[in-house]
């Protein structure tokens, strides 16, 4: 494999083992910009992070299968993250970027590709909330394909969207444990909004992006994710983030890992969040 020799340079192995068929549920795969060029109108240019470096870090850290997520600054075009399931579809799924254009023909041809979702920022420094006449022609056209919808919001998002969420018509989830900010508590009014979506039987939560809210060792984190987690443990998912775009700091992914233990102490819940749940949603094994 073409890996940068650097790729794992300064990450160490994770002190926490994970269990056999762990998955890293939020993931992204970047260029090569030769091959695979960035949108025009993109709102950052990240550094190259291809399928062979990604591959690197899972043998790394333990993980067995993962779900690439596609970024922004990829746009529409998903050929990248089409490119990376390709190379090993029984462990690979995918969250596509669409828009109103996309035809029932172009989401057959994500759905063979091991696509099972897509995804809608309504992050402000990301653009913001889409159009929402798009966004529900689109939740119209999937809803009836088994998949589900990925929301990047905000913790000032959360509670003004709540609404909006509760009325979906399919499984919706909520990336980065909705970017609630650590230095507020588990008693914040997004935080509590979050774990009462949470147990509605179409919402899934992903506590991943602790690096976002927190800086390292990442402790602050631990309570919302661990509250997160306690309130509806069957679904859950967690993902390392990486290359971690837009970050405040070089995230280091075994501190990530040897987090899980924290948000989920018990080895049954560990291995729902690990294995289970990602399973069940994304159709693995």
């Amino acid at each position: 494999m073409n890996i940068k020799p650097d790729v794992l340079t300064h990450r160490r192995k994770p002190r926490f083992r994970l269990p056999p068929g762990s998955c890293d549920a939020h993931c992204h795969v970047f260029g090569p910009a030769a091959k695979f060029p960035y949108a025009p109108n993109r709102r950052y240019t990240p550094t190259d992070a291809p399928k062979e470096m990604l591959a690197a870090l899972h043998a790394h850290l333990g993980i067995d299968r993962a779900v690439i997520v596609q970024a922004s600054c990829h746009g529409t075009d998903n050929a990248a993250m089409l490119d990376c399931i390709a190379s090993d579809p029984r462990r690979y799924r995918g969250v596509a970027i669409v828009d109103d254009g996309f035809t029932d023909k172009d989401f057959d041809v994500l759905d063979r590709g091991g696509v099972r979702g897509v995804r809608f920022n309504f992050v402000k420094h990301l653009g913001g909330a889409p159009d929402m006449a798009v966004f529900d022609r689109v939740i119209d056209r999937i809803k009836g394909r088994g998949w589900h919808v990925v929301l990047h919001v905000g913790a000032p998002d959360i509670v003004p969207l709540s609404d909006m969420m509760r009325g979906l018509p399919l499984p919706f989830i909520v990336d980065h444990m909705g970017r609630v900010p650590s230095a507020a508590g588990v008693d914040q009014p997004p935080l509590r909004a979050l774990i009462e979506l949470s147990c509605l039987e179409n919402c899934w939560i992903k506590v991943c992006g602790s690096e976002r809210i927190s800086m390292p060792p990442y402790a602050a984190a631990v309570p919302i994710a661990h509250a997160l987690v306690e309130a509806s443990p069957d679904r859950v998912l967690w993902g390392t983030d990486f290359p971690h775009p837009n970050a405040t700091h070089e995230a280091d992914e075994a501190d990530l890992v040897d987090l899980v233990p924290q948000f989920a102490p018990e080895p049954l819940v560990q291995n729902r969040l690990l294995v289970d749940n990602p399973a069940r949603l994304y159709g693995f094994g």
